[in-house]
């Protein structure tokens, strides 16, 4: 299939959407922090009490708080990201890959169309690698069989 007509046609739930990790609003950011690292995850969406998406915090803002110096007890609420981004399960490939490129997202949630605060899935860009990979080597792998290095000194002279 071409290149461009599967990622316009092709849904983005192709890209490996993960389950999201969620907190729930007024958890302590440092409690945050430490579920995102037993997690191994880059992204946490926040709920509210019925369990509504109502932020994300990533490690872009958890690296940024560190690099602040700033009190890590506070509620996460006050440093997540506040009515983020979000794809449905019904977008495309092309369009999640646009909206996470406009808006220089790692992680986007990926919500139910009929209720765009009910997160159903989180996609990061190691998905969207994968999908690449995978569906198009040929585009993506293009060394030639045998790649000739470069030399560290002119030839010649």
């Amino acid at each position: 299939m071409d290149f461009q007509l599967s990622l316009a046609t092709e849904s983005a739930t192709s890209a490996y959407p993960e389950k999201p990790v969620a907190v729930l609003a007024g958890v302590a950011i440092s409690e945050v922090v430490k579920l995102m690292r037993a997690n191994r995850t880059g992204a946490i969406i926040v709920l509210d009490e019925a369990e509504k998406l109502i932020g994300v915090f990533t490690e872009r803002d958890a690296l940024r708080l560190m690099a602040e110096g700033a009190d890590m007890s506070g509620p996460i609420e006050s440093e997540m990201s506040k009515t983020p981004a979000s794809i449905t399960t019904t977008s495309t490939m092309a369009e999640a890959i646009r909206a996470m490129s406009d808006g220089g997202y790692r992680h986007l949630p990926m919500v139910s169309p009929s209720d765009p605060t009910q997160t159903v899935g989180m996609i990061d860009v190691r998905g969207i690698l994968r999908y690449l990979v995978e569906h198009f080597p040929n585009t993506i792998y293009n060394l030639p069989p045998t790649p000739v290095g470069t030399t560290p000194e002119r030839e010649g002279a």
